[in-house]
């Protein structure tokens, strides 16, 4: 596959994990275990990225300490933390950056299927970086709402591929 399109693939899905990584580390303490579930918000998101970066979805499973709850649309057991859902989204980062990196043709058009959807390998970074987005702009926003702050746009990832 090309390496500029995956270069400019990188850059975009990176920037969208690095505004999300962005909203995390601006909410104050204060905010992370309210009404607004600004945890679980980020949780979700970072779950998602995960299993949605699984080229094989049958075999997904989170890292400690977290579970599958969101298969079930439940929330988890306890409120994970900060730095666990921080170090959670590290990972993710590396495994997109990775999955990217040796992008093939042959592998972008290889199905990824699970109960609810049948998408190409590149479909699903598409889709999955539009999710991360939608979450990180809605983060964002009760950022903006609670504490009158937020991050700037991320026009590019910062990390090269």
């Amino acid at each position: 596959m090309n390496q500029n399109f995956k270069e400019s693939l990188w850059k975009q899905f990176g920037a969208s994990i690095e505004m999300l990584e962005n909203a995390i580390l601006l909410c104050p303490d204060e905010l992370w275990d309210t009404k607004t579930q600004f945890w679980y918000k980020a949780y979700h998101c970072v779950f998602w990225l995960d299993y949605y970066l699984t080229i094989e979805p049958s075999g997904f499973a989170p890292p400690e300490p977290f579970s599958l709850s969101e298969f079930d649309d439940v929330l988890p057991e306890r409120m994970y933390t900060k730095d666990e859902i921080l170090s959670y989204l590290q990972a993710c980062r590396q495994k997109c950056r990775e999955l990217i990196s040796g992008l093939t043709e042959e592998l972008a058009e290889k199905r990824w299927i699970d109960d609810h959807v049948n998408y190409s390998i590149f479909e699903i970074l598409l889709n999955n970086m539009r999710h991360t987005q939608h979450h990180a702009a809605q983060l964002n926003l009760i950022l903006r709402q609670e504490i009158n702050n937020a991050h700037q746009w991320v026009a590019r990832a910062s990390i090269d591929l």
